[in-house]
């Protein structure tokens, strides 16, 4: 606990007057913890970034703190910490998926519009890709509980893009990747899955609309881990994200093959159903070679260390 108190906080002497204080916050760009169990100490909590108070503190202090304990145990801010980067973590996973599918089907039917005419993802298609988007991918990304994993990470700065490099790397690759497989299948899907009769359009329509689907689903596990190559490591660990994903390839199940009148579909063969789950899950492949890609990060000061000055060790150094 102490290692990880050092690592992301700055946890300054219990009786700093102002001018240490003042130097503190000059010197250190990061959150400033602070324990004050004293009425004459409650000005003085009042600066800091991040203020903490017990269950026994007077109740001045406790109107004062910004996190309050109240099982007089100090290490639940362990607790705290790792639901916070847990919550903040899960909701960048949602955005990076969510991103991916905007751009892939706001590209699609941009240009295949512009093109030939028509768009391949109708209306009700596409309801039920933003149900994917919004509810369902929200319920599978941003349920997932914090690891272990989380503690090891650096802080997240204050001045910080919340889309990070990473994020970007892998919304570009995975984009790139399911609008160059749906470009093909709009501009040359006849001639490759050997399609021809009268409902041949409407084949190939419904086909580009279930492999694009399946695309989400693997991109959705894709999404998991936005830097490390293992997606699968402690999937089961959240049965919400299982449960999503098996109530996501039912529904398209039950919209391909049973509600055609309603969503514009026609029962596929089982040789269509296996192509298209291959090609989605392609994404996986394409998310491990992305993953080799470097991504350049900002230059740090050589005394720098996770983009924060180190603690002056006197006042000369402070000033």
């Amino acid at each position: 606990m102490e290692r990880f108190l050092k690592e992301n906080f700055d946890y300054p002497a219990k009786n700093s007057s102002e001018e240490v204080h003042l130097r503190w916050r000059r010197a250190v760009g990061k959150i400033v913890l602070n324990r004050k169990r004293r009425f004459r100490m409650v000005a003085d909590l009042d600066k800091r970034s991040e203020g903490e108070a017990r269950r026994r503190s007077i109740q001045v202090a406790k109107e004062n703190a910004d996190v309050i304990i109240l099982d007089d145990n100090f290490t639940t801010i362990i607790n705290v910490a790792k639901w916070g980067r847990a919550v903040y973590i899960n909701i960048q996973k949602f955005v990076q998926f969510q991103l991916t599918v905007n751009v892939v089907a706001l590209m699609t039917n941009f240009v295949s519009a512009c093109t030939v005419g028509n768009a391949p993802l109708t209306a009700v298609q596409l309801l039920w890709v933003n149900m994917i988007m919004d509810t369902l991918g929200a319920l599978a990304l941003a349920t997932e509980p914090p690891n272990d994993e989380m503690m090891k990470r650096p802080p997240t700065g204050r001045g910080e893009n919340f889309i990070t490099k990473y994020m970007w790397r892998n919304i570009t690759g995975q984009s790139i990747y399911q609008l160059v497989v749906l470009g093909v299948l709009m501009f040359d899907g006849k001639r490759l899955l050997k399609l021809s009769g009268s409902d041949a359009d409407i084949i190939l329509s419904t086909f580009i609309f279930n492999t694009f689907v399946f695309c989400q689903v693997f991109n959705e596990i894709n999404s998991r881990e936005m830097e490390k190559i293992n997606v699968f490591r402690g999937i089961f660990s959240s049965w919400v994200f299982s449960a999503v994903l098996v109530s996501t390839v039912v529904f398209q199940i039950i919209i391909v093959q049973f509600l055609g009148a309603f969503a514009s579909t026609v029962p596929l063969s089982w040789q269509l159903w296996l192509l298209s789950v291959l090609v989605g899950s392609v994404s996986l492949i394409v998310a491990v070679l992305l993953k080799f890609i470097p991504v350049g990060s900002a230059k740090l000061p050589s005394h720098s260390q996770n983009g924060y000055r180190p603690i002056p060790s006197g006042p000369e150094e402070a000033a």
